[in-house]
Formats: structure tokens, C-alpha cells, sequence
């Protein structure tokens, strides 16, 4: 059965998701939390699918006229640039957030309390919601508890960038020592990036020089 895509074209589509899948299920699968901002995941999220957007929505609205006689293969640059501002502008539309992987609601919570003790006596909790007015900070708990991850997503537009930085510094230090059980759900992941990486070399292996040919027709050179 001949496939839609080539190999090289499969390579550059599916090679930054395995990665991705293989980053997050390893991340996953520690004895250790692990915190992250809000904006640093989507931008990977948003790394991970490049490969898509460029076989997909960039090479059908390709400028074949500005590749023929003007910029040549260079012309990519400009499309991943303007690709590169798309997702520049989501992730400063976003609210603040912050996200924290492997690790149980009610295990972050106590870590959390003990944290903005420190940053803010004031804090106040309702619920699954935080306050905390000398930071400027409002935000609430979100569990993902399929793959036991949690986020703290700001509550409304009126948040301080300092004080969630701040937040960041402090719960990613103290969690730094802390130790909690290995999610076996992050090896699906893990397992599901190692196969498409190995798919994806035995594509390769099967016609080198195919491969090349598909990646010069690709790029105009």
C-alpha cells in the first residue's frame, strides 16, 4: 500500500511528536516532580508539531513563485518565522500557570502550603483556589489524574509576572529533594516514542537514497 507521505516527509512530520511523546512519558516516569511554566510546555507542544505544519498547511500554501526566483530554499525561513510568531502570541495570551508532573493533588498541596507560607503570610486558600495578595497572585489547582500531573492556572487577567516567577522558583525548590512513586502511565508514552522513532528509521533504512531525493524536492535545492 503506498503511503500518503514519503519517508523523509514522515521523518519531519513524526520525528519532533516522538520525541515529545519520549520526553513527557520519561519526565513521567521519575521519582521526582517536575515543574514547569505554562508557557515553556506549550512552546514545546508547540516544537513538537512544526513537522506537521510544515508537510501540512506550509506546503500547500508553498510560494512556489518567491522559491523559483527569488529566495530558493531559503523561502522556509520566513514561513517557520512566521510560524515561530503564531506561537509567540498564544503563549502570551495565555494566563499564567504552571505545570507540575507526577505528583498527586494532595501531595502538591502540602507542598504548596508550605511554600507560600514562606512567600506571602497572607495567603488565603478556598478550597482548591490560592490567593496570595502580597504576590499578586490568584490561581487555582487543576489535576490531569490520568497521568497524575497538576496545574496551577491563574485566576483571572489581573496577575503579577514577578510573583508567578517567584512561585516558580519556590515550589520548583521545594520540591527538589521530595520523592514520590514512578507513574507507569509515562512509559506508554515513553514505549510509544521509542516504536515511531523505530518506524521511522526503518522507513529510512528501506530506500536511502529515496529519502534524500524526497528531502532536496521538499526544500527546492
Amino acid at each position: 500500500m503506498q503511503l500518503p507521505i514519503d519517508s523523509f516527509q514522515a521523518c519531519l512530520a513524526f520525528g519532533p511528536v516522538a520525541v515529545y511523546l519520549l520526553a513527557v512519558g520519561l519526565v513521567n516516569f521519575r521519582r521526582r516532580p517536575t515543574v514547569v511554566s505554562g508557557a515553556l510546555d506549550v512552546a514545546l507542544l508547540g516544537l513538537a508539531i512544526v513537522g506537521l505544519i510544515m508537510i501540512g498547511p506550509m506546503e500547500i500554501f508553498f510560494p512556489e513563485s518567491a522559491a523559483l526566483y527569488f529566495l530558493g530554499p531559503l523561502v522556509w525561513l520566513p514561513l517557520l518565522a512566521l510560524y515561530g510568531l503564531g506561537v509567540a502570541l498564544v503563549l502570551l495570551s495565555l494566563r499564567p500557570r504552571l505545570v507540575v508532573y507526577n505528583v498527586s493533588m494532595d501531595a502538591l498541596r502540602r507542598t504548596l502550603a508550605d511554600v507560600v507560607g514562606d512567600l506571602d503570610p497572607e495567603a488565603r486558600w478556598a478550597g482548591d483556589s490560592l490567593f496570595l495578595p502580597r504576590l499578586g497572585v490568584q490561581l487555582h489547582m487543576d489535576a490531569f489524574g490520568l497521568m497524575r500531573n497538576v496545574s496551577l492556572v491563574a485566576n483571572g487577567s489581573r496577575q503579577s509576572p514577578l510573583g508567578w516567577l517567584k512561585l516558580h522558583r519556590a515550589l520548583a525548590k521545594a520540591i527538589r529533594g521530595s520523592r514520590t512513586s514512578r507513574n507507569v502511565r509515562g512509559l506508554v508514552f515513553a514505549l510509544a516514542g521509542f516504536v515511531l522513532i523505530g518506524l521511522l528509521i526503518c522507513a529510512v533504512a528501506q530506500d536511502p537514497a529515496a529519502t534524500v531525493q524526497a528531502m532536496h524536492e521538499m526544500f527546492r535545492v
